[in-house]
């Protein structure tokens, strides 16, 4: 058998629990719901690191931040890194991204031979945050809640004109792989396809608002911890939203869900779109299908927003795998962003002895045929709102959460699945939390982590100013188009263009 292409749709902020086996049931996402009917499912499957550029590079490479420098969403993801996309084409695949994946610096592509549209996220080094200046909130870039404020209806935004052009343009791309599918000489191929849905703001179409009229999950269900309660690192998160300058209403809470509820509706759209292009042009049987996100979203929950901490709501996300040899189920060990590399190496047949000195994860096929691991997750955060590096540990039941500046927490998700009581501290725990923190004392170096973090922040607060200061070339990704090989041009035979680009032909 050929070796099979891959799909990987890849969405942005959502928040894996509502996928408890698949999307929740008061979602309205056909699409997806059908995709995961005949996928493997892992329902605890988390970020390596809950924000944008670190998730992502995290995701791409198999590796958590301190090992790739890239700590925050202005951090440089270094070419000499190996990528799934590196793996791969390596080894005769042909790889193309569609859409965001927020990679910072001059290299824009990081192992895809085809970008197909520019990122929506700068590649520079302007949102550097600063260790040396705790509690310093950089207004021109920070999160704030006017999301939460501003949520509503409108026909179009600058996410859904850019994500209207990443489906249109990954479509046009299937299309295009179509026309050699019956080639056997022809390459297998990864296409990624990656949409910025719905990460905020939370503004979706009428048609998907509509949707969600009277839905019974417009209301977090951990209301509001007053600040004075709250764990350290999420009072950091209060101020570095500039919570007290908004008075939030709980008509604001409701629209803020509501729209990324319809937002997810919008996202089934799309996805429903790509696989009808799968089928139509006879690729989807020879087709893996991977969907996952870069990190969840807190709605709400405990009266934080967005992502940026480690709890379910923000660390969470969906893993969905469909295909021929992919047995369909759910899976409820844990398991991370950083194990898709190895998969897809492992679903390409690649062999996973030459892949595994280059990441952190590894395949979770043998998951999907009953066969345990006990390794446990490992997720890092040091970005903004943070004012030292922040690690967690998902190990069975239990989570823990260590920062050098913070007292540590434990929370028993079994037991505790909102993670309202920390159990650090409970005599009953003590044997836990000691071998916790010396796994954490084994695997980091913290006091390194802390400063590796700051001396990258400071090199990047000196360039950043110097490449503004004078002529500017930006490093954003601009996609070309060979438009002298595109549709008709008289150094072309006619006859042979109009059949070249058929498919199926003679039909």
């Amino acid at each position: 058998m050929s070796r099979p292409n891959i799909l990987i749709i890849m969405v942005d902020q959502l928040n894996g629990t509502f996928f408890p086996d698949g999307p929740a049931d008061f979602l309205h996402a056909p699409n997806l719901k059908a995709l995961a009917a005949r996928s493997a499912r892992f329902r605890n499957n988390y970020t390596a690191s809950p924000l944008c550029a670190p998730g992502r590079a995290a995701f791409m490479s198999g590796k958590l931040p301190s090992r790739t420098g890239v700590y925050d969403n202005a951090a440089e993801f270094p070419s000499s890194i190996p990528t799934y996309a590196h793996h791969l084409r390596a080894a005769g695949y042909y790889t193309a991204l569609s859409g965001k994946m927020h990679f910072v610096g001059p290299d824009q592509m990081h192992g895809f031979e085809d970008r197909l549209t520019t990122d929506i996220y700068p590649a520079d080094f302007g949102w550097t945050p600063d260790y040396r200046k705790p509690g310093e909130r950089i207004d021109w870039w920070y999160h704030n809640l006017g999301s939460v404020t501003g949520a509503g209806v409108a026909e179009i935004t600058n996410q859904m004109e850019y994500d209207d052009e990443v489906c249109f343009h990954a479509c046009q791309k299937l299309y295009d792989l179509s026309r050699t599918s019956d080639d056997a000489s022809a390459r297998p191929w990864c296409l990624t396809v990656s949409f910025t849905h719905p990460h905020d703001p939370y503004v979706a179409r009428k048609q998907y608002w509509d949707l969600y009229e009277g839905c019974a999950h417009l209301e977090p269900e951990v209301g509001f911890i007053p600040y004075e309660e709250q764990d350290p690192h999420s009072q950091r998160l209060y101020h570095a939203s500039d919570y007290p300058a908004f008075d939030v209403t709980a008509e604001d809470i409701r629209r803020s869900r509501r729209g990324y509820f319809a937002s997810i509706s919008y996202l089934d759209d799309k996805v429903g779109e790509l696989l009808s292009v799968l089928e139509r042009t006879r690729m989807a049987e020879n087709t893996l299908i991977l969907f996952c996100s870069d990190h969840g979203d807190m709605l709400g929950e405990r009266g934080l927003w967005f992502k940026m901490n480690f709890y379910e709501g923000s660390a969470r996300v969906p893993f969905m795998i469909a295909g021929k040899g992919v047995a369909p189920g759910l899976i409820e060990a844990p398991v991370s962003n950083l194990d898709i590399l190895p998969t897809l190496a492992d679903l390409a047949g690649l062999d996973l002895s030459g892949i595994a000195e280059w990441t952190d994860g590894q395949s979770v096929l043998p998951l999907t045929r009953g066969e345990s691991r006990s390794e446990p997750v490992l997720m890092e955060y040091a970005a903004e709102g943070s004012y030292a590096p922040m690690v967690a540990i998902r190990d069975g039941r239990l989570k823990f959460v260590h920062c050098e500046i913070d007292p540590p927490q434990l929370f028993d998700l079994q037991s505790d699945p909102q993670e309202l009581t920390n159990v650090a501290a409970d005599p009953a725990y003590a044997v836990e939390v000691e071998r916790f923190m010396s796994f954490v004392r084994s695997r980091w170096d913290m006091a390194r982590f802390d400063a590796d973090v700051r001396a990258s922040q400071a090199r990047r607060w000196v360039i950043y100013p110097a490449l503004r200061n004078g002529a500017y070339y930006p490093w954003e990704y601009q996609p070309l188009q060979k438009a002298s090989e595109r549709y008709m041009r008289n150094h072309m035979d006619l006859n042979v263009l109009e059949e070249s680009k058929r498919f199926p032909r003679g039909e």
